[in-house]
């Protein structure tokens, strides 16, 4: 079985952990003759060269957490992590005060940089990297062009990680522009694991940067139109709130209410031109699901929280199971 998952940083780390973990239960070393193989399709669009350095925060924290060597409290770099080079690049008046590296985050920036001047591209550097982890996953960029996201503002147009981590999404957002994205085009691999896949599912990720951007790529859509295989989505919001970060600024400037509903019809039904065939929402949004049934979208009403391997693993149970309906 051939598993794609389109995600973002955090809450489609913690699902992809859910659904290796999951998979790997009920599927031990093949059992039955029977293989499970999971391919993540990545946002790249928070992606940017800082201090010289190219910094992929959504690739970092899938790869971290599958490793088991994220900071589970932060949210975010490596645990155990210290931060000298961070406070003397400061000293230097070098990079940004209020975005800290770690110094192991720091190897992987400076790997990933000297690899890709050596004239690799991202994937090709992504495999490097990600081989020595053993993940179980393998992480494909969904594009090996920088498709940087911008957001516009009043106070003028900046980098997304500024807007997100220094300002703290506190600047009304008047839109989001992923520079460079009309001429960018799919990494190798990524068009395949979505056409060749037996299921395609879409992790709690930012709908409009995470999600969005992976859109966004010329010719992704296309392949999710054609694509034989289901395609389920998971609700990034609960109860009308956003379950990490500050993904309803976001929704809120391209006009999206924050709500489990409101996301599943902005993302569509897939027949009506949309992305889904099925939607999970929390068994507290439950009375989201038969309004969904109009557009095409076959919702349903699951536990949602992701606080540990286990209800991950659940909940990673749930989607596969509405692949199946």
């Amino acid at each position: 079985m051939k598993i794609s998952v389109l995600s973002g940083g955090v809450g489609g780390a913690r699902f992809l952990r859910g659904l290796r973990h999951h998979l790997r239960e009920t599927l031990p070393d093949g059992a039955g003759g029977t293989t499970a193989e999971i391919t993540a399709v990545v946002n790249t669009g928070d992606d940017m060269w800082l201090s010289s350095l190219r910094i992929a925060p959504d690739l970092d924290s899938i790869m971290y957490t599958l490793a088991g060597a994220n900071d589970e409290v932060r949210g975010w770099g490596r645990i155990g992590e210290t931060e000298r080079v961070s406070a003397e690049l400061d000293a230097y008046g070098v990079g940004w005060p209020w975005f800290t590296l770690g110094d192991l985050d720091l190897g992987t920036h400076i790997a990933r940089s000297h690899l890709l001047r050596s004239g690799l591209t991202l994937s090709e550097v992504t495999a490097r990297i990600t081989d020595r982890w053993n993940l179980g996953v393998t992480l494909l960029p969904v594009t090996d062009d920088e498709v940087e996201t911008q957001v516009v503002t009043d106070e003028g147009t900046m980098h997304f990680q500024e807007w997100w981590t220094r300002h703290r999404a506190s600047l009304a957002a008047r839109r989001f522009e992923q520079r460079n994205v009309a001429n960018a085009s799919p990494a190798p691999g990524v068009l395949e694991a979505i056409t060749g896949a037996d299921v395609i599912l879409v992790a709690p990720s930012n709908p409009v940067v995470s999600i969005g951007t992976i859109l966004g790529i010329p010719g992704v859509r296309e392949a999710l139109a054609e694509a034989s295989a289901p395609i389920v989505g998971v609700s990034p919001i609960i109860s009308g709130s956003v379950v990490r970060g500050m993904a309803d600024a976001c929704l809120t400037a391209i006009g999206v209410q924050t709500s489990a509903a409101a996301v599943a019809l902005h993302y569509g039904g897939r027949g009506s031109g949309g992305l889904l065939d099925a939607w999970l929402v929390d068994e507290s949004d439950a009375d989201a699901v038969a309004p969904l049934a109009p557009a095409g979208i076959t919702a349903l009403a699951v536990p949602l929280w992701m606080r540990d391997a286990e209800s991950s693993a659940r909940l990673a149970a749930d989607a596969l199971s509405a692949a199946r309906c």
